[in-house]
């Protein structure tokens, strides 16, 4: 009998974990904005709202942080929300640097309107699919983000 080669599985890109995640988050991508589009938002600016809707009047740098991208995509994403009316951004005045970034009313009325949406998107891609099975998901997904943002150490 043969010895297996450890990476003969990720050979096969439906066998990695970092691939099905990408083309997971596309396709999410993909059927939230179909939704969302018709209310002005973006995929893109999707996520920057939902971090705003859990914590309004954050610095640029904060929201940048939150969600994972560059300063230039908070950028461009920011400047689409106030183009929309959904946000306004101001200098803070303690530091002048710094740039707060606050949801419009119009940006918090479309929380009601966006949310439901993304539950249909995820009560879809869960169809079929066990309670058990997206609680395993759920923990393994997390615990793939907490090891591949740690310092290179996975708590075990």
């Amino acid at each position: 009998m043969s010895e297996r080669n450890p990476t003969e599985p990720y050979l096969d890109p439906m066998h990695s974990i970092g691939y099905l995640t990408r083309i997971n988050f596309r396709a999410f991508s993909r059927e939230l904005e179909k939704l969302t589009i018709k209310h002005g938002v973006s995929a893109g600016q999707w996520r920057f709202l939902r971090v705003l809707w859990d914590q309004d009047g954050i610095t640029q740098r904060e929201l940048a942080d939150r969600t994972g991208t560059t300063e230039a995509t908070t950028v461009r994403s920011v400047n689409g929300l106030l183009k929309s009316g959904f946000i306004s951004r101001r200098r803070e005045s303690d530091d002048r640097r710094k740039m707060k970034i606050t949801l419009t009313a119009k940006g918090r009325r479309l929380r009601n309107e966006l949310l439901p949406m993304v539950i249909a998107v995820n009560e879809r891609a869960l169809r079929g699919v066990s309670r058990r099975d997206i609680d395993i998901t759920r923990r393994v997904l997390m615990r793939t983000f907490e090891n591949l943002t740690s310092n290179g150490e996975g708590s075990e």
